[in-house]
């Protein structure tokens, strides 16, 4: 097997490079030493142009491919854009695979989600549970756009014998992450609602749902690190989970953000607002047993998330 790391000079090309994993895909290859990285933003390349997708392939020729490029969000943008969802990762997912082997790259490694597993499937999910029930309803359109790519990257390697491997990361947070009240996962919303009300002097914030529900939540930079160690280490058709096998209510998430935030007012629950999947834990005995393991705590973790939130983002009109 040919070692990824053995060239610091391969051409690499982190598909999504501003987004939360994109970023830390490229923190993390930078850290290495990897100098000769492809980048394009969403205006300069549209990935869900075909035609434009094999131009800039043909061109450029990378040697190894990031998928990490998707449309993303929680509970509320996924009910609300289920087409754009569905239709978008569908053709970035196509396009950069099809044009993957196409251009003869070396090995592409294909960023899936938790989501695609059943709602009520056994916990800890385990990767040969993939297509064994019915899917949380909330953000199937994602899901079934992810499994898709799943199987185009299954399907290209038996048939063209490329080298595709796919892995599915649990709920993720980390510098760069999008704290838009409409479209961001819960933990980024927790942080910008607790900001938020300490700065007013709010007395209560409202979290969505009754608090029960449990996720497992795994820092940005440990992914990343993941997915190096992935690609120099890894070969086959099989997936790998990858998060720190370990979860917690979403009430006690909230606790531990609202004490680092300093907010000190009180927390109600919304029990009118959709849970999602009651649990949500992912089995990583297969990367155990590769050899990786998470590193950065979650309280470290939140800590620094609202550290880059006060520097980067809050009193930001945008967000």
């Amino acid at each position: 097997m040919e070692r990824f790391f053995a060239n610091t000079q391969s051409k690499v090309y982190v598909a999504g490079h501003n987004g939360l994993v994109g970023s830390a895909i490229v923190r993390a290859l930078e850290k290495k030493g990897y100098t000769n990285l492809i980048m394009r933003s969403s205006r300069q390349l549209d990935l869900r142009d075909s035609a434009a997708i094999l131009e800039f392939f043909c061109i450029e020729k990378p040697e190894y491919v990031f998928l990490a490029a998707a449309r993303v969000g929680g509970i509320h943008a996924n009910n609300t854009y289920p087409a754009e969802f569905i239709y978008d990762n569908l053709m970035i997912q196509c396009n950069v695979i099809n044009a993957s082997c196409i251009s003869r790259v070396k090995k592409l490694l294909f960023l899936g989600s938790s989501c695609i597993y059943p709602k009520l499937a056994s916990q800890p999910l385990k990767e040969e549970y993939l297509l064994t029930g019915p899917l949380e309803p909330t953000n199937e359109p994602y899901a079934v756009a992810k499994i898709a790519g799943i199987k185009m990257c299954q399907s290209y390697n038996s048939q063209y014998g490329t080298r595709n491997i796919c892995v599915m990361p649990t709920n993720l947070y980390g510098p760069n992450d999008n704290y838009d009240l409409d479209t961001s996962h819960v933990l980024p919303a927790l942080i910008r609602k607790f900001h938020e009300a300490k700065v007013k002097g709010d007395p209560l914030v409202t979290v969505w749902g009754t608090g029960s529900p449990r996720r497992e939540f795994l820092h940005v930079d440990d992914l990343a690190d993941a997915c190096l160690f992935l690609m120099e280490n890894y070969e086959g058709n099989d997936l790998v989970n990858i998060g720190t096998g370990e979860d917690l209510k979403i009430s006690e998430l909230a606790a531990i953000v609202r004490d680092i935030v300093g907010y000190r007012g009180d927390i109600r629950y919304d029990s009118s607002k959709p849970d999602g999947t009651p649990r949500k834990l992912l089995d990583v005995t297969r990367i155990r047993n590769l050899g990786w393991r998470s590193k950065i705590g979650l309280a470290e973790g939140i800590a620094g998330s609202y550290d880059w939130y006060i520097r980067h983002l809050a009193g930001s009109p945008s967000i």
